[in-house]
Order: structure tokens, then C-alpha cells, then sequence
């Protein structure tokens, strides 16, 4: 009989200290549903980290600043000096260069957008009032395009690596060519 009331208290789990090993049970399973969503949380974590770096325009935005040299259509160089700002949403890109020095200035805007790598959009050039279209590849802060407009077509080469990036431009125009290094 003593048996059989000891059975049945294990089956109804009112056996004598089963109260305790009851709460070390809970507190186990709690410790591992914590560990688990941890470690999920971590993982979610660095796959959108991982994501971010992969993005056409990782590392860009903000205001840069630097120098560097243009060529001029008559084979002279002048030294520069650049501002640029990137403002990034995902997938899109406004961009403002502002260059001088002490005879020339250019100011180009520019808005584009990154479909798996090829990129997109519309540019202006207000000191001259020029403006035209954008075409490309890149990503990951590493983009060739070409700016065309009537008249106009120039070759943009853009680099960024960390804190530091570089433009190089070619065109047909008043201006044969530009690099600037930029830095944040």
C-alpha cells in the first residue's frame, strides 16, 4: 500500500522534496529560453550589421572634406579644395560636391538609386546650370558612372575605403579632369 501511495505521488508529482527539484526545473528552463533569445537577438544583430556593410552606399554618408587638382581644357592644373555630403537611404543616395579654388567652382548635386548594383539618377552642376542623367555600377561605396548630358559626358570614378575615399572625373568639357581625396 505504501507502494502504491508512493507511485502515485510521483505520478502526481507530490512526492517529498519534488517541490524543489520542480523550481530548479523552471529556473533551467527559464536560464535556457533566456540563452536562446539571447543568442537569437546576437544573430539578428549581426546579420543586419553584416547587411548594412553590404549596402550600395556603406560607409558614405555624412560630410567629407579634402582636395585635390583640376585640369583644364587648355592643359592647366589648379589645386582645389572639396566639401561633399552624402545623405543615404538604403537603396537611395543625395549627394552635394562643392569644389573651388582661386579662379575655378563647380557645385554638383546629385540623386541616385542602386537596383542590385546598377545605379541611377540625375545630376546638376548649378554654377554652370547644366544637369542631365546618371548611369553605373557599384556598390559597397565603390562606384563608375557616367554623367551625360547635351553636350557633356564625364567619367566618374568614386572609392571610399573607411574615413577616406576618392573622385576621379574625365571629361570633354572646360574642365578635362579632377581628383580629389576626401576625408572625414
Amino acid at each position: 500500500m505504501a507502494h502504491q501511495r508512493a507511485y502515485r505521488a510521483a505520478v502526481d508529482g507530490k512526492r517529498r522534496g519534488n517541490s524543489a527539484s520542480r523550481e530548479v526545473y523552471a529556473l533551467l528552463v527559464i536560464r535556457r529560453l533566456l540563452i536562446a533569445a539571447a543568442v537569437l537577438f546576437s544573430a539578428s544583430l549581426s546579420s543586419s550589421a553584416s547587411h548594412a556593410q553590404h549596402a550600395p552606399f556603406a560607409g558614405m554618408a555624412g560630410t567629407w572634406a579634402g582636395g585635390g587638382t583640376v585640369t583644364l581644357d587648355d592643359g592647366s592644373k589648379e589645386r582645389i579644395r572639396c566639401r561633399a555630403s552624402y545623405a543615404v537611404a538604403g537603396p537611395n543616395m543625395d549627394l552635394t560636391l562643392t569644389c573651388a579654388s582661386d579662379s575655378y567652382k563647380f557645385n554638383l548635386q546629385a540623386s541616385v538609386v542602386d537596383q542590385g548594383g546598377a545605379v541611377s539618377g540625375n545630376w546638376t552642376e548649378s554654377s554652370r546650370n547644366i544637369g542631365g542623367s546618371l548611369e553605373g555600377r557599384g556598390g559597397g561605396g565603390n562606384f563608375d558612372v557616367v554623367a551625360s548630358a547635351a553636350g557633356f559626358n564625364a567619367n566618374i570614378s568614386l572609392r571610399t575605403a573607411g574615413n577616406r575615399q576618392s573622385i576621379a572625373m574625365r571629361a570633354d568639357s572646360q574642365f578635362r579632369a579632377a581628383n580629389i581625396s576626401l576625408s572625414r
